[in-house]
């Protein structure tokens, strides 16, 4: 129903405060937005309302209000816009009609997907950065601008498609302090643990401060293979060694490792009792690298060596100069007493380490490494193209691994 009004007989503030007294018992709207619009510019400017005093401003507030409907705030900034100028409906046009990211940013996403084994968004967030700054990728120019959080929203747009699969009594033991490390914010205090695949054993050590990631494999947990395999891990890190430590499984607990150590002035630390997270970081560490990247498949025992030779040319150095992981910037308590972490820093292992050396102004590098060396390692190749070497690398491995035939 249309609603027609006539208040032409309305002419001053005095006859409006009569009207709206003897009419509190009636209610009345206007039905579509452009009568009200139309109504509010015709009444501004008939009591001419910008000259009006403080207490006649209000009498025509409530007036318009009484027919109209609106809200206090809406109204008043009508009525702003009524005294300014004309008061008319705008439509709504969208600033930006076309797509931002289009299907062939989404297409780099998904290649940096696949070669990465999907990060989570804020270590994909710094590849598909460093791609465009660090290495010159002007075709990431755009999907790098992308925020951390659609990065999750484009991975179910429809362009995106998914190609990869991814009881013991205890007892005292004289080896090893039984607390956590105390690295100090300086590299060099690494957490180690085994990952078993059927007949072969990853050994996985990740320093506590830069997440700096060794791997090596042997056939078996043994004296004659542990000794030489626990040496060329710790000669793989780039910064001297000052603490190992590991939970509480023989493999690690026993005299040769010790040894070793020793001779090494490495101090030895273990797990406590009842602290399951005192070695959580290589726990994630074997799911989110270790089995990611080798699955659950039987590997030979004899294949141990070219699994090492992989490692130690491919995976290792993707793991340091190429592969983002998350670092700690907040720790904080709740009411309850529960801890709160903030992981706010993205960057690769490799920028970390560079970063505490500027920080700290330490020489912690082996003297047989250097920051040239190093730096030629991290920048011959993009994060993009060393993930392309490493993935065919790892399809020719598991080709030999396949058909490799058990003795």
């Amino acid at each position: 129903m249309n609603t027609s009004m006539d208040d032409s007989r309305l002419l001053n503030v005095t006859q409006l405060q009569e009207f709206l007294t003897s009419s509190q018992e009636v209610s009345i709207r206007l039905d579509s937005i452009e009568e009200k619009y139309h109504f509010i510019d015709r009444t501004v400017d008939r009591f001419s309302y910008k000259k009006l005093s403080r207490g006649d401003k209000h009498l025509v507030y409530v007036y318009l209000r009484k027919l109209t409907g609106y809200k206090k705030a809406q109204l008043l900034r009508l009525i702003k816009r009524a005294v300014i100028g004309k008061l008319v409906r705008t439509e709504y046009r969208r600033k930006n009609p076309n797509r931002i990211y289009t299907s062939s940013d989404i297409k780099l996403l998904e290649k940096t997907d696949e070669l990465h084994l999907r990060l989570n968004a804020m270590a994909t967030h710094e590849i598909l950065r460093r791609e465009k700054d660090v290495f010159g990728h002007t075709e990431y120019g755009q999907i790098a601008q992308c925020s951390v959080s659609h990065i999750n929203n484009l991975r179910h747009h429809p362009v995106y498609v998914n190609s990869w699969v991814n009881g013991t009594k205890a007892r005292n033991i004289g080896i090893g302090s039984t607390k956590p490390p105390e690295p100090n914010n300086l590299p060099g205090a690494i957490r180690i643990d085994t990952v078993h695949q059927r007949d072969v054993f990853h050994i996985n050590a990740v320093d506590e401060i830069t997440q700096w990631e060794v791997v090596v494999c042997v056939p078996v947990i043994a004296e004659s293979c542990l000794a030489p395999a626990l040496r060329f891990l710790l000669d793989q890190f780039p910064f001297i060694v000052f603490n190992f430590h590991s939970d509480r499984g023989c493999e690690f607990i026993n005299y040769t490792v010790e040894t070793i150590l020793n001779n090494l002035l490495i101090k030895q630390t273990k797990s406590r009792s009842r602290h399951c997270n005192d070695n959580a970081l290589v726990e994630s560490k074997n799911a989110s690298v270790v089995r990611k990247n080798m699955g659950y498949c039987h590997i030979n025992q004899g294949m141990a060596d070219t699994i090492n030779t992989y490692y130690h040319d491919f995976l290792n150095p993707y793991l340091n100069f190429h592969r983002p992981c998350l670092y700690l910037t907040e720790t904080s308590k709740d009411d309850q007493g529960r801890e709160r972490r903030v992981y706010g820093d993205v960057m690769v292992p490799y920028d970390k380490l560079k970063r505490i050396a500027k920080t700290t102004q330490k020489q912690f590098l082996k003297p047989v490494t250097s920051w040239e060396k190093l730096n030629t390692i991290a920048y011959a190749h993009s994060d993009n193209e060393w993930a392309i070497i490493v993935r065919n690398e790892e399809r020719k491995l598991f080709n030999k691994v396949f058909f490799t035939k058990n003795p």
